[in-house]
């Protein structure tokens, strides 16, 4: 199993990795997160033991526009929800934009960096 790797965690650059952490770790209802002395790396450790969140520090960050070909999104974050209504007003009052509500089985937000991701109740 040594060659064998694991799936220990996604990282998501950004301009300001402790904000960003803070974001998602009240989405998810997870732990604190853990930030690096410098504030230019934090972690949000899954209480399920699944992947962690790790968020990095990128000089001259620029946010993903979505759609669009010329800046896009290339990876995104799908969250399941079973009440796609509470879900839409929580992560709203949490700091997220919403950029798409036309499906009707799930919905396309940005975060306060930018980073698109999806609230599913499919």
């Amino acid at each position: 199993m040594g060659a064998i790797p694991t799936f220990g965690c996604v990282a998501i650059d950004c301009p300001d990795p402790v904000a960003l952490a803070a974001f998602y770790q009240r989405i998810l209802d997870w732990g604190e997160p853990t930030i690096r002395n410098d504030g230019q790396w934090a972690t949000l450790v899954n209480p399920t033991g699944g992947p962690r969140l790790e968020f990095l520090w990128v000089p001259d960050y620029r946010a993903p526009e979505w759609p669009s070909a010329e800046k896009p999104q290339q990876a995104h974050l799908d969250l399941e929800v079973t009440d796609l209504e509470a879900a839409h007003e929580r992560v709203l009052g949490l700091g997220a934009k919403l950029l798409d509500d036309s499906p009707e089985t799930f919905r396309v937000y940005a975060d306060p960096a930018g980073h698109p991701f999806c609230l599913c109740a499919c």
